[in-house]
């Protein structure tokens, strides 16, 4: 159907007359008869009795201003939230990152962006693979090396490192390693090889094979590597940060860890105005600066 024959309909229908509703739509009566007549043949229905006075709507007519009235209206509201979103955070925020940041850096965190934003709803996608911001798979994204397309707003948020963890616990019945050459005695939880990971991660995990571990425990993120340390099943390689949100676990062999792995949140350059990414990134960055003074206390 015709969106311009329906709006210059609304406003006949709206003002009773067609002479009223050229003057408000800046259109001469010829041309908004002519509009009316190809909007009812299209529909082969009459929408409008005409007599001396003006026109009324014929019941055909009412369904269809009913219609349109319901159409305006929603427009009306779109157009001020629209106005309203320059200055107001609102709607749904799509952000995705790796299951292991997500759950354990992430989420904890988004109480604080809710308290300030309680109309904000965020739609959170854990997973390993990289979705394409471009074509909007996602609004938002948080990842573990720098984005490569060129149409995107990076903003690089911190530094992590892969080191060893294990649980007091555990410590405790198998005894603390001095060296690498005493991981021969004690079980390794990793991601596993075959899974997408960060590369530093997997270059560390090669690293402590070579030293003749006698039993492993792969799983496919950090989050079921960080369970299998609660658990006591063993020594993990995860990101340094838990070491800071999880007082559970405690750091093995401070000396090694992984080559630095960059932390980048990024969005399309069509989103740069959008208020839900702002509140966000700032979100973020605040939580990032909070982290950072944690660690150095």
């Amino acid at each position: 159907m015709d969106w311009d024959k329906l709006r210059i309909f609304h406003a006949v229908a709206d003002a009773g007359s067609l002479t009223h509703a050229g003057d408000q739509l800046h259109l001469s009566q010829s041309a908004v008869s002519r509009q009316i007549r190809g909007l009812e043949e299209s529909l082969n229905a009459t929408l409008f009795h005409r007599h001396a006075r003006g026109l009324i709507l014929t019941e055909q007519g009412e369904l269809l201003f009913d219609a349109t009235r319901a159409m305006v209206k929603r427009l009306d509201a779109a157009t001020a939230r629209i106005r309203d979103s320059e200055e107001e955070v609102f709607g749904e925020l799509r952000v995705t990152t790796t299951i292991g940041f997500g759950t354990l850096w992430l989420a904890p965190r988004l109480p604080k962006l809710f308290a300030t934003y309680p109309d904000l709803n965020i739609d959170l996608m854990l997973e390993e693979r990289v979705l394409d911001l471009p074509m909007r798979e996602a609004d938002v994204a948080i990842r573990m090396k720098e984005p490569s397309q060129a149409d995107l707003i990076r903003k690089r948020l911190m530094m992590i490192n892969m080191c060893l963890f294990a649980s007091q616990k555990y410590l405790d019945e198998r005894g603390t390693p001095e060296s690498m050459e005493d991981l021969s005695q004690h079980r390794i939880i990793c991601q596993n090889p075959r899974s997408a990971q960060v590369g530093a991660g997997a270059t560390l995990v090669s690293e402590l094979m070579t030293y003749d571990i006698p039993s492993l425990l792969t799983v496919n993120n950090y989050y079921g590597v960080l369970q299998g340390v609660l658990n006591n099943l063993g020594i993990g390689v995860l990101p340094d940060y838990l070491g800071h949100d999880f007082d559970q676990i405690v750091r093995v062999l401070p000396e090694v860890q992984s080559s630095d792995v960059p932390v980048f949140l990024a969005y399309p350059e069509e989103l740069r105005q959008s208020q839900r990414i702002k509140a966000f990134r700032d979100f973020v960055q605040e939580e990032i600066v909070a982290y950072r003074k944690n660690v150095a206390k």
